[in-house]
């Protein structure tokens, strides 16, 4: 069985990243937080996750653009990735959404039984 985040397609690093870029905007949320209302106030998660999740967002464009283009995205599909990739959280709703309208294929599964030159578990 191949898991939803198989880093042999472009479609699993997509995943991935969508996952990635959401983390990094709730430590850039948190890094805010502390930076002008928290206490003791400091810059530093804004530093750390700023930097982090500015290489994220990049990261999440350009692989949108290589899944866009694998799976001939309609003009309303390359403007909802461009917007999830820029509102808090909403990588992993895009991806959410399009998984189930079939915008991005389903994670591939792929039993012993359906692999040449391998032998199906016995079950008892």
């Amino acid at each position: 069985m191949t898991s939803a985040f198989d880093l042999r397609s472009a479609l699993g690093w997509f995943r991935l990243i969508a996952l990635a870029e959401a983390v990094s905007w709730v430590g850039l949320l948190v890094g805010m937080y502390f930076k002008y209302l928290g206490t003791p106030r400091t810059e530093i998660g804004v530093k750390v996750f700023g930097m982090a999740h500015g290489l994220v967002f990049i990261a999440f464009v350009v692989t949108g653009l290589l899944v866009g283009i694998a799976y001939n995205w309609a003009v309303r599909t390359w403007l909802l990735a461009l917007l999830a990739s820029i509102v808090p959280l909403a990588s992993v709703i895009f991806l959410i959404w399009a998984d189930r309208t079939a915008r991005i294929g389903p994670a591939e599964v792929v039993s012993a039984a359906a692999q040449p030159g391998r032998r199906a578990p016995e079950t008892t």
